[in-house]
């Protein structure tokens, strides 16, 4: 099997299974109802956003951090502050899902269920309609703003203008970001550096990919473990270059395996 063979079954196997999407389908329509009957008008709006919109989210099995990001935009007359929002999240969760495990992550609530996990992030929406979201613990404003589907469109052009190269490319950077670097990399911010890198002269899957390796880098105050799996991922990119030109595809096919393991 070539390298760019190896890459693309691996690529088209990060992908959710049809009883996944199922599960996902079902559970999505189940809290969203339960929303609707818990909080009633105390709610504008709420829906689901992140990489399972995108399609660009990995199976548990492949990355047991999953999850399906789900937005509550709360009236709020009283403006209260994120972390009321919050206690109204988990006490919702508690009611419907109290055999589950429900815990606080800032700025969202988690419920994690036997199949998916999801994040529940409250938010307000303001005259203008404009969506903030909590702000991290570590600033000063209660609130961010945020576009929760903003995103969507760039990646959906990006995939198009590019053979529809981007989404399994995508796939890929992360299963190797959560195999080889530790999650070194934010899941999102990942996904936003691989759609707006540049890949002139690309035209197949393992092109897109070595692409990528080649152009990610890291500050001189990166982690260490960061910096080593950096390294080690465009040692082997050099690596296979050079055993593909000598003509030994085993040795190619071998060496990518270091970094995009077997499933």
């Amino acid at each position: 099997m070539s390298v760019l063979s190896y890459l693309e079954d691996t690529a088209s196997s990060l992908v959710l299974s049809s009883n996944e999407k199922s599960s996902i389908t079902t559970s999505v329509s189940t809290i969203k109802s339960r929303i609707d009957s818990y909080f009633g008008s105390d709610v504008k709006d709420h829906f689901q956003f992140g990489s399972y919109t995108r399609d660009t989210i990995l199976p548990r099995k492949y990355d047991e951090r999953s999850d399906v990001d789900y937005i509550v935009i709360f009236k709020n007359p009283d403006n209260y502050k994120p972390q009321t929002l919050l206690n109204w999240l988990k006490q919702f969760a508690e009611k419907y899902y109290s055999s589950s495990e429900i815990y606080q992550s800032h700025p969202t609530m988690v419920l994690e269920l036997s199949h998916i996990k999801f994040e529940l992030v409250p938010a307000i929406k303001d005259g203008w309609g404009t969506i903030s979201i909590p702000s991290p613990s570590s600033t000063y404003s209660d609130w961010m703003t945020t576009d929760p589907n903003g995103f969507n469109t760039s990646l959906t052009n990006a995939n198009t203008n590019n053979s529809y190269k981007i989404k399994p490319l995508i796939r890929l950077m992360k299963y190797w970001n959560v195999k080889k670097v530790s999650r070194g990399y934010s899941s999102f911010l990942l996904e936003k550096w691989v759609v707006d890198n540049s890949y002139y002269s690309c035209s197949n899957l393992k092109d897109y990919f070595f692409k990528c390796i080649d152009d990610i880098s890291y500050n001189y105050d990166s982690p260490q473990y960061l910096k080593t799996a950096i390294d080690n991922a465009k040692t082997v990119v050099k690596n296979i270059r050079q055993y593909e030109k000598d003509g030994q595809i085993t040795s190619a096919e071998n060496e990518i395996k270091k970094i995009i393991p077997e499933l």
